[in-house]
């Protein structure tokens, strides 16, 4: 679909652009840091101006282009200043470019937590570059420590500053209630301007017996839900032949309704009230739970749940008069409290409601399962979990909405609950909770579409089994796909199991006291495996571990320093294992043939790199290389 006409299309286009046309000449001095020829530098810079996937992503409102900038620029920064350390220590050069290294680092990670693998990339390195001048007789115990002090403001209190006050603007500047921050605790939505804080600026603070609450689950995801009840009860028996309790119904609702309200009743007193002044419930507290609208009490037994058998059925206690007593004591439990006399409040708290009789705590089942057939309106379960151990968010609960109760009569209760809250005391968060929250939401929350029609596990990466449709014209069939440069691909992964091998019968050959190569090249070859292989690694390998949904662009940033290893490899191979000229000869020919093949695969899907000019049925069947690749071709 079109962008509206406010929607700044070519200012937010432009960023990523020219953060991807600037990975070009990083490429090249980032290979002369590494003392490189320029000719190896050279090749880097047109591997990476000729590479199709960056390209395409960098055409595109997009981040990586912006997040792979600033790695490079970080890495580049880095050897900058690592090369200016034995001559030209604590001169005005060397703090720009170390400070530079922590700003770029901070700004790799505040574009996308990705960008914390090479952050942590470049402080082994330094770190393991500091561990060898420890060892440096020629450097006093105060030389090393300012080097130390040094390192530490620029590579970790600075970007950890600087981190702090992209989200010190992005919160002053986002500061009205959105789409979708229902996904943030209510705490968190109703310090925004609009949505929540409407409806609770001016609640009390204070939760004291005989208050009016709507309690709103902590979890949060895939949806927000509140402990809820109505008048329907559980069947006598479910579509399975078990049986329940025939009590009335208690749910997890996604929606505001006035089934939402409870109120916290004293258990030693009969009064639905709030008595002057307040009584405050504290941590420890035992509280009964009372529907606002049907006054029957929250409760549960020793019965199984009609969707999770194992735990107990939680109901509103009906009294047939049988052998079934009431149970309907919890314990109120504030998880994040600060002392164990702390009061209940509004929003702050995190509560956890253990019943006194089994120990069972209050659980929203339902947001990690499936909901309730047609007799419980399509709602969400509430059970009484009898394995409680530790804090599983699903099992936390936090006031809402909350008013003082003024009515003891049934019916000008219910106009109460009707009515809207609003009192005297406001609520606000402070910046740093703000944060923290919005840092563990970024890292936690999951999508929960776990598959995409383009989306691809990490292996299919390395041999480029995947594609991405980026754009499709409504008429001609002109498309944009993610695709990368087929050539050189290959030849990355080929550089990577060279140097991989060639390392390895190094290192052998070392240990026999055989040295097949200069101990400077041998340094060299073992830096730019650190830097271009390292980086490879520690933004690849961590996929394996993440339970997310993956998409080719992904793996952009390591492939990225893949291809510098290209003419890393090239270049050693040239210098070190053709020892003749006509050997020398043979190979510069054949990296001529195969960067002319490189350009010729470039040029090839260029017009699914670019979205121009458009193909023809047959042009784009002789596109797809690979069954895998998913290219769109119209019916006819």
């Amino acid at each position: 679909s079109e962008y509206s006409m406010n929607v700044p299309v070519w200012s937010l286009r432009l960023l990523p652009a020219l953060a991807g046309a600037l990975c070009v000449p990083l490429a090249y001095q980032i290979l002369v840091e590494l003392h490189f020829s320029h000719s190896a530098a050279l090749g880097a810079a047109l591997l990476i101006l000729l590479e199709n996937s960056l390209i395409t992503q960098s055409r595109f409102m997009l981040l990586e282009s912006i997040l792979i900038f600033f790695i490079l620029l970080a890495v580049l920064s880095y050897l900058k200043f690592h090369n200016l350390q034995k001559h030209s220590a604590f001169s005005g050069s060397w703090w720009f470019w170390l400070l530079l290294t922590g700003v770029a680092c901070s700004c790799a990670v505040g574009v996308k937590y990705m960008g914390l693998f090479t952050y942590m990339l470049l402080l082994a390195t330094a770190g393991l570059h500091f561990w060898h001048m420890i060892g440096d007789q020629n450097l006093s115990n105060v030389s090393l420590l300012c080097h130390f002090l040094a390192r530490g403001l620029a590579l970790i209190i600075i970007p950890m500053g600087l981190y702090l006050s992209f989200f010190y603007v992005h919160l002053a500047l986002l500061y009205r209630s959105g789409p979708h921050d229902q996904i943030m605790t209510s705490a968190f939505q109703a310090s925004l301007e609009g949505g929540l804080a409407r409806i609770t600026q001016g609640q009390p603070l204070e939760v004291a017996y005989g208050s009016q609450i709507t309690l709103r689950n902590v979890l949060g995801k895939p949806m927000q839900c509140w402990l809820h009840s109505h008048t329907n009860t559980y069947p006598i028996r479910y579509e399975n032949g078990r049986g329940s309790s025939h009590q009335q119904q208690v749910t997890c609702y996604p929606f505001k309704d006035v089934n939402n309200w409870w109120i916290v009743k004293d258990p030693g007193m009969q009064q639905l009230v709030v008595s002057n002044p307040p009584r405050p419930v504290r941590h420890g507290h035992i509280v009964q739970l009372v529907h606002g609208i049907t006054t029957r009490y929250l409760n549960t037994h020793d019965v199984a749940a009609p969707l999770s058998p194992h735990s107990q059925e939680v109901s509103c206690y009906i009294d047939y008069n049988i052998s079934m007593p009431a149970q309907n004591l919890w314990r109120v439990e504030i998880v994040n409290r600060e002392s164990d006399t702390d009061v209940w409040k509004t929003i702050l708290s995190e509560v956890r409601f253990v019943h006194v009789n089994t120990s069972a705590v209050l659980k929203a089942s339902g947001l990690s399962g499936a909901s309730l057939p047609e007799w419980g309106y399509r709602q969400l379960e509430v059970v009484g979990e009898k394995l409680s151990k530790g804090y599983h968010q699903s099992m936390l609960w936090n006031v809402e909405e909350h008013r003082y109760g003024k009515s003891q009569e049934q019916k000008e209760r219910e106009v109460e609950l009707h009515s809207p809250t609003q009192m005297d005391i406001s609520k606000n968060l402070s910046f740093m909770a703000k944060f923290t929250e919005l840092q563990w939401k970024i890292l936690t929350l999951k999508n929960e579409d776990t598959e995409h029609k383009y989306s691809s596990s990490a292996l299919d990466w390395i041999t480029m089994d995947t594609n991405i449709a980026y754009w499709l014209h409504p008429t001609s069939g002109a498309q944009i796909h993610l695709l990368g440069n087929v050539a050189t691909w290959a030849s990355a992964n080929a550089a990577a199991l060279v140097y991989l091998c060639l390392s390895l019968w190094y290192l052998l050959r070392r240990r026999r006291k055989i040295y097949d190569i200069p101990e400077d090249a041998w340094q060299l070859w073992m830096a730019a495996g650190g830097v271009c292989g390292g980086g490879w690694a520690v933004n690849y390998l961590p996929f394996f571990l993440m339970e997310k949904t993956l998409f080719l662009y992904h793996y952009l940033p390591a492939v990225t320093f893949q291809i510098l290893l290209i003419p890393v490899v090239l270049q050693h191979l040239s210098h070190h294992l053709c020892r003749s000229v006509l050997l020398k000869s043979m190979f510069s020919a054949l990296i001529v043939a195969w960067f002319s093949s490189v350009y010729f695969v470039y040029c090839t899907f260029s017009p699914l790199t670019y979205g121009q000019p458009a193909l023809s049925l047959t042009e784009l069947k002789a596109l797809r290389w690979k069954d895998t690749w998913n290219i769109l071709i119209r019916k006819q």
